[in-house]
């Protein structure tokens, strides 16, 4: 499948074959890689290759918890007496009316015990046998990941919806940093005559040397670099956001480089407004990385 995953979902679906009745439950989450858990009943272990062959074919990256559950149909289900257990419960009722004098047990009752009434086992299949009833199995594991690929394509597309917009409100905070940005010469000029003022009173300062602090000042003080990164990172995750399917890592580490910025501007910033558009944009990426973290 194309187009922009989630890694969150849920399938199941049922099937049979002969005298069997299965269900397949096939879960997946969050993860780095192509993580999958196979749980099967005793006899189905040779599933699990061509089981991890269908989920690569189909995912890229997720925590996968896929479980079969099998059972005979009811024709297919034969009851008998387990002669040493009945044997030994009809030993010890005889004991127990002896040493009581209660009433010996019922036949109802010793046939109510666990382990006097068993299930038949039935032959398992041959070879040709297995191998048909195992592609039969494998058909509808490959249909629940089907579905479950569709149910993560649906939680992505929703997924893409946000991150976009969470993108929007982040170009929209830069351009406001940008503009408070532009303001910072002309308030520290401003700041730093009304401090020189305080300390030296009347005493003067001459305009030159006031303008060489100003301008050491807003040198350090300058965000336009981080601006402009934060930009470029902006187009980088839109062009991510519309590639669609396999960009969960790359827009993970792309969040990481917003927040790097981010924590430079606000560390750089000698304007309290500007700060606090910092703190804004960082709290919106913070955002944008936990949903990034969900996407294939």
């Amino acid at each position: 499948m194309t187009g922009f995953s989630s890694m969150t979902g849920f399938a199941e679906s049922v099937g049979s074959h002969g005298d069997l009745r299965w269900r397949w439950e096939a879960k997946s989450v969050n993860g780095r890689s192509l993580d999958m858990r196979l749980r099967t009943p005793p006899g189905f272990d040779g599933l699990e290759p061509p089981a991890r062959r269908l989920a690569a074919e189909r995912f890229q990256r997720g925590s996968f918890q896929i479980s079969l559950t099998v059972e005979p149909s009811a024709e297919a289900r034969g009851l008998r007496v387990d002669p040493v257990a009945l044997a030994s419960a009809v030993k010890l009722a005889r004991e127990i009316s002896a040493e009581t004098g209660l009433q010996p047990a019922r036949v109802d009752g010793l046939l109510a015990l666990k382990g006097v009434i068993v299930q038949d086992d039935p032959a398992g299949p041959d070879q040709v046998a297995r191998a048909h009833r195992d592609a039969a199995i494998l058909e509808s594991l490959a249909q629940a990941f089907d579905t479950l690929a569709r149910e993560r394509a649906s939680e992505g597309a929703k997924l893409s919806a946000l991150l976009a917009s969470q993108m929007d409100e982040i170009a929209r905070l830069i351009d406001e940093a940008g503009r408070l940005a532009a303001t910072q010469p002309a308030q520290l000029k401003e700041r730093l005559s009304a401090q020189l003022k305080e300390l030296l009173g009347a005493a003067p300062v001459s305009e030159e040397r006031l303008a060489q602090e100003v301008a050491l000042m807003a040198v350090k003080a300058d965000v336009r670099e981080e601006l402009d990164r934060l930009t470029a990172h902006v187009q980088d995750a839109r062009s991510l956001i519309a590639a669609g399917r396999g960009v969960g890592r790359k827009l993970d580490f792309l969040a990481q480089e917003f927040n790097r910025e981010a924590n430079t501007l606000c560390s750089k910033s000698g304007d309290i407004a500007l700060t606090r558009v910092g703190l804004a944009l960082k709290a919106v990426i913070d955002q944008f990385r936990e949903q990034a973290q969900n996407v294939e």
